[in-house]
């Protein structure tokens, strides 16, 4: 009998247990809990495999093809010309073609200290004369940045090993060395030259690769790539044989009708035919010379003979 009463007492205290308010909402919220804690240590659990397992290029949101990918964009820029509106713009002095006919080199040739130098870039400047924004050709890295009278100072933007673009006869720089420019980003203003001063207010935009200029004409709407492809060190020696012509030598050349130095000395007689025709100073001093010895000569034979024929006379008489 008391074991039943005992378990009976039992029986109505857990029921008496569960029917409180509390207990079912507690046994709810600490089971959601284990359940929670679980789950979160298996997802820091699995981000840890995941992060042994895979290398760091793997991770998503990691660039490390960056900086190639900057240099194909550069490579696949086309280049324009350095003004903002190409329609506004007009070519104050072509290139200098080492191939291009008479009157085209003529229109291309810089006179400046009494001296012709083929122009060796573009001299680009507005319509209404007035200063205009200078931006990049191209994509690149400021390589130079040189105040210069004569020129009218330059700013040089390297693209790629070799090739550069110059801009000269600036002002009012907006990069300094080292900066990375962006295609189409103004970089300077317009500005003058004493090089140049029949062109006015204009820009001289040069393209170069290996220090050899190229007609930048040639180029526009091009991409690098083709210029990296180009081979332009025959130009050089061209380019570097008329630099530096006289105006007197422009002319000429123009003309066509320039002697050269080789038909001029043709022509001169030369030191050892002026030598051969004139009778030398030493020629009438060893005739001289000569006509003295040979009388010298003439009056010691005329005594020796004397002297023979006295000495034959006193033999005789004796």
């Amino acid at each position: 009998m008391r074991e039943e009463e005992k378990r009976s007492s039992q029986d109505k205290s857990k029921n008496s247990f569960f029917k409180k308010r509390w207990v079912y909402p507690t046994v709810y919220i600490a089971s959601a809990a284990i359940i929670l804690t679980g789950v979160l240590w298996y997802q820091n659990s699995g981000s840890d495999l995941n992060q042994s397992d895979y290398k760091a290029t793997d991770m998503p949101g990691k660039k490390m093809n960056e900086q190639p990918a900057v240099e194909v964009n550069r490579a696949m820029e086309n280049f324009v010309m350095p003004v903002v509106n190409e329609d506004d713009a007009v070519i104050q002095m072509g290139f200098y073609e080492n191939d291009g006919d008479a009157a085209e080199q003529e229109a291309a040739l810089v006179f400046y200290d009494n001296t012709y130098h083929p122009n060796t870039g573009l001299d680009i400047a507005a319509k209404d004369g007035k200063e205009f924004d200078v931006i990049a050709s191209l994509s690149g890295t400021v390589k130079n940045v040189m105040e210069d009278a004569v020129l009218g100072n330059v700013i040089e933007v390297e693209h790629d090993k070799g090739i550069v673009t110059q801009y000269q006869s600036v002002k009012d720089y907006k990069v300094k060395v080292g900066d990375e420019v962006e295609q189409g980003q103004v970089i300077a203003k317009s500005g003058t030259s004493l090089i140049n001063e029949k062109a006015g207010n204009h820009v001289h935009f040069e393209i170069r690769k290996d220090n050899v200029p190229v007609n930048p004409h040639e180029y526009f709407n091009k991409p690098l790539s083709s210029l990296q492809e180009a081979n332009v060190t025959e130009e050089k020696a061209s380019s570097d044989a008329d630099a530096g012509k006289s105006e007197e030598a422009a002319e000429e050349d123009a003309e066509g009708s320039a002697p050269s130095e080789e038909g001029v000395e043709g022509t001169t007689p030369s030191k050892e035919g002026v030598e051969g025709t004139t009778p030398s100073e030493e020629k009438p001093a060893d005739d001289g010379s000569d006509k003295k010895e040979d009388a010298g000569q003439d009056e010691d034979k005329g005594a020796g003979e004397e002297d023979s024929s006295t000495d034959s006379d006193t033999s005789t008489n004796s």
